[in-house]
């Protein structure tokens, strides 16, 4: 088969394209051919060497794709459309994929709609769904609005009949704005922070450098869903005020609620539902080559992209 791989970490100079081994599946997996493969910053990290990685050699990066079911000691199971997020080795024609990661696809939802919204829609819906729990009407903030995650998660939360606002780099606002965000502010100028202090119920945050102003923003008995550091670290936190104003600091990991093939099936359909019904809508991927890994990867770094990235076999 055909991969991406690494054999040691650094920038994406280090890239390849080639032949490798196909892989040899146990009963308990099946093999999948990739249709759509999903780049994420975890895959930048990981090949920098400051994030875990699958033991292997060559390195095999890659967590999210999308494919058909090629092989399987359950021949019934051969030709289905499937999906997985969390499975090693996915930078490559073919993975082996445990069968209790497996998300098989309804037919409304395509291959490439699958990658597109795949763990990042995943993670808006344990974000929305499990931490935020929000009430109609209730007053929301969105950090990195127009991002992968921010997409769903804003329009999620709308779809719920919840007032949306975000922050995003002036070029991605428009995004926002055009699936029903109520208004968009500067995530690189923060001065408006003062003017809207105490005005959310909640405040979704994944820049994590943020924290601070996405605390001043809630309502005393507010609450902060933290959920990724995109910009960094986030500082210290000063919990005694916290205790002071009632307000809260929630967060997860995604895995931690991805925890059987009944969670991925009850959780993915709810997510689907939102795209079937039309009540969510994301922005057209940005399509790489699998060969042109390493262009896609500049790509991602550079900050260009406005939806996902996707690498295509």
């Amino acid at each position: 088969m055909k991969a991406l791989y690494f054999e040691t970490f650094g920038s994406s100079d280090v890239l390849k394209y080639g032949e490798l081994p196909d892989p040899v599946i146990n009963n308990q997996e099946v093999l999948v051919q990739t249709a759509y493969i999903g780049l994420n910053f975890a895959d930048i990290y990981r090949r920098r060497g400051g994030y875990h990685i699958e033991p292997n050699s060559p390195y095999i990066n890659g967590y999210e794709a999308s494919g058909i079911i090629i092989d399987a000691e359950a021949k019934h199971l051969i030709g289905k459309s499937v999906l997985f997020v969390d499975v090693p080795f996915a930078n490559a024609e073919k993975v082996a994929v445990p069968l209790e990661k497996i998300i098989f696809l309804p037919d409304e939802i395509s291959l490439k709609e699958a990658a597109t919204i795949g763990l990042q829609g995943l993670t808006a819906d344990f974000l929305v769904h499990d931490l935020g729990k929000n009430k109609p009407k209730d007053k929301a903030f969105v950090t990195g609005i127009s991002g992968g995650v921010g997409q769903i998660l804003a329009q999620m939360l709308i779809a719920d009949g919840v007032e949306v606002w975000g922050s995003s780099s002036a070029h991605k606002a428009q995004v926002a704005l055009d699936f029903g965000a109520k208004k968009v502010l500067s995530s690189r100028h923060l001065e408006w922070i003062p003017d809207y202090k105490g005005q959310f119920d909640s405040c979704y945050d994944g820049v994590g450098t943020t924290l601070k102003a996405s605390i001043d923003l809630i309502k005393n008995k507010g609450q902060v869903i933290f959920f990724g550091m995109a910009a960094g670290t986030p500082p210290a936190i000063d919990f005694i005020e916290l205790l002071s104003q009632s307000k809260s600091i929630l967060t997860g990991d995604l895995w931690d609620f991805l925890s059987s093939f009944e969670e991925r099936k009850v959780r993915s359909n709810r997510l689907f539902t939102y795209f079937k019904e039309g009540k969510i809508k994301v922005t057209e991927p940005h399509l790489f080559a699998l060969s042109e890994g390493k262009a896609a990867h500049d790509f991602l770094e550079n900050g260009k992209n406005v939806g996902k990235i996707l690498l295509k076999p």
